[in-house]
Formats: structure tokens, C-alpha cells, sequence
């Protein structure tokens, strides 16, 4: 049985769409959840433009999801390395949730992100 959709489900879900639709202006095609950590985790360390490995595209959306849930209070910023790195420390425990409630709290979360920059 599918579970009915609250008011602010519908509202957050508008709102997720209406960035994707900017985005894919400003970039040419329609990102998805992890191209937007991508493009967070790129912002937090601020070398836009630069080219990254494999490895350092996954350090940079673990930097975004970190930086996410700080405003949270899950993570602090402890420090940043001498080669720009944020690294951050976990100070709670995350929420025990499912794999569409996660997905759900990361575009809320997101939303916020870029509502504030």
C-alpha cells in the first residue's frame, strides 16, 4: 500500500525540482542527487574548476553530506588541512533511516544549502 504524501513531502519535492530546473540552466543538463554533492563538496573546498580523481570526487561528496548534516549538529568542522581539505568530526549518532527517508532528508538538507549561499 503507497503511503499517502504529507503537505510538506509536496513542498519539499517542488521545491527539489524547481533547483534541478536552475541548475540544468546554469549547466547545461539536470543533475541528479549525487552530482549535487559533487557540486557541494567542489564548493566547500573551493577549487572550482579544478580536475579531480576518482578518490577525491568521493572524498568531496563525503565532504558535502558532512557539511549537510553539520547543520544538524551530526558533524563539526575540526580543521582544514594545509591543502584546503575540510575534515570533520561525527558528534552524533546519525538517524536510523530508511533508503527513500534518507534520500528525502539529503534534498532537504541540500534545499537549505543553497538557500543560504
Amino acid at each position: 500500500m503507497k503511503k499517502e504524501r504529507t503537505e510538506k513531502e509536496i513542498h519539499i519535492e517542488h521545491r527539489w525540482q524547481d533547483l534541478l530546473y536552475e541548475l540544468k540552466g546554469r549547466f547545461g543538463r539536470k543533475p541528479d542527487l549525487q552530482s549535487l554533492l559533487f557540486l557541494i563538496g567542489v564548493q566547500e573546498l573551493n577549487q572550482i574548476g579544478k580536475e579531480f580523481t576518482k578518490e577525491e570526487k568521493q572524498d568531496l561528496m563525503h565532504i558535502a553530506i558532512c557539511k549537510l548534516l553539520s547543520s544538524r549538529g551530526f558533524y563539526t568542522l575540526e580543521f582544514t588541512d594545509e591543502d584546503g581539505w575540510p575534515h570533520y568530526r561525527a558528534v552524533k549518532e546519525h538517524p536510523d533511516l530508511n533508503l527513500a527517508e534518507q534520500e528525502f532528508f539529503l534534498k532537504q538538507l541540500i534545499l537549505e544549502y543553497f538557500d543560504m549561499i
